[in-house]
């Protein structure tokens, strides 16, 4: 962008452009010379902006335009610069545009001081829609990055505190759930070394106790498990809600409670992510559904929005959805007709155990 817009320096050669396309001297007063020394001096004022944004910077380069507006008609260009600088600065839209009026106004009676002619109020108007323009998109720009950054920080905040919500609960899981099975298997695998001299049978009766016990510590532990992983899918769901109602995009959701492997909540959970992301982006939708069962032996998630359509695997991080779908064995499908929303279908095989 700093780059691009050094591209307007060539209005300050207007005056030798027309002479050299028309073949006639220009009408305006123009000088070749302290144009350049003003360039010279432009830009390390303008590199220096990008690097430290500074208000003092951008008074610099309004005023370097006030002291060529005697050699060079178009030294607006230079206000037009600052002004658009302010506009990148944090501070408030209205003390940025209490320093432009100022700006403009310095010029405007300087302008009228070298050159009282009748073209002045039109240049000044044309110089002033030019830059206030600039200055309020500038500053839209620069709140839209704070927003998103503060959106960002949001999301990994959410996934934070889910993620240590999650180790708080599997460390109460863990003390409640094994903590007292542990101790009745150690209690009863030690009566029955105590029984196994002189009563056999009560010494198998209370190993058959240890392995009924272990049993239920393993299913409540499979259990817990589950828990485990179906957190990873609902803070992506928590943090795409987020996402998306930052952009009044309503979210609803059906998310059935499954048991799923690890790699393929994972590719889900990412999934989910992704298409959230491009909703947010691309979509231009009010509502989107997402949608969570189980089915003839696979998992499915579908997801939908009402948004513009128009969609294609191509792009959009699509692409890199499918693959890691299909890296598993699944198959996603999308339709996605122009004005009518988009929807994705992923499907995932569960193993038998599962």
């Amino acid at each position: 962008m700093a780059l691009a817009m050094l591209g307007y320096l060539l209005f300050l050669f207007v005056p030798l452009l027309w002479q050299w396309i028309s073949g006639r001297p220009s009408t305006v007063p123009f000088d070749w010379r302290a144009t350049l020394v003003s360039i010279a001096v432009f830009l390390p004022l303008y590199l220096r902006f990008w690097q430290r944004p500074t208000a003092w910077l951008a008074w610099a380069m309004g005023l370097l335009g006030l002291a060529l507006v005697h050699w060079n008609v178009y030294a607006n260009t230079y206000l037009i610069y600052a002004v658009i600088m302010l506009g990148l600065l944090p501070a408030r839209l209205h003390r940025k545009l209490i320093q432009a009026l100022l700006m403009l106004l310095l010029y405007g009676g300087i302008f009228y001081l070298f050159w009282p002619r009748t073209e002045v109020l039109l240049v000044m108007l044309i110089t002033a829609l030019i830059a206030l323009a600039g200055l309020y998109g500038c500053h839209a720009q620069r709140e839209r990055e704070a927003q998103s950054a503060a959106l960002r920080l949001s999301q990994e905040e959410v996934r934070r505190i889910a993620a240590v919500a999650e180790r708080e609960r599997i460390g109460r899981d863990l003390h409640d759930l094994l903590g007292h099975t542990l101790s009745m298997v150690a209690l009863k695998a030690e009566l029955a070394s105590r029984l196994a001299g002189h009563d056999r049978v009560a010494a198998g009766q209370e190993m058959q106790e240890v392995a009924r016990i272990a049993r239920e510590a393993l299913k409540e532990v499979r259990s817990a498990v589950t828990g485990i992983r179906s957190a990873v899918l609902a803070a992506e769901l928590a943090s795409a809600r987020l996402l998306l109602e930052m952009q009044d995009i309503h979210l609803v959701a059906e998310i059935a409670p499954l048991a799923l492997p690890s790699e393929i909540e994972s590719a889900l959970a990412l999934s989910l992510r992704e298409a959230a992301t491009n909703v947010q982006r691309h979509a231009a939708a009010r509502q989107w559904q997402v949608r969570l069962w189980q089915a003839d032996g696979a998992v499915h998630l579908q997801l939908r929005d009402d948004g513009r359509g128009g969609a294609r695997i191509s792009g959009t991080g699509l692409a890199g959805m499918r693959e890691r779908i299909e890296r598993l064995g699944g198959q996603m499908q999308m339709d996605s007709p122009k004005g009518a929303g988009t929807r994705l279908h992923l499907q995932l095989p569960l193993p038998e155990a599962a």
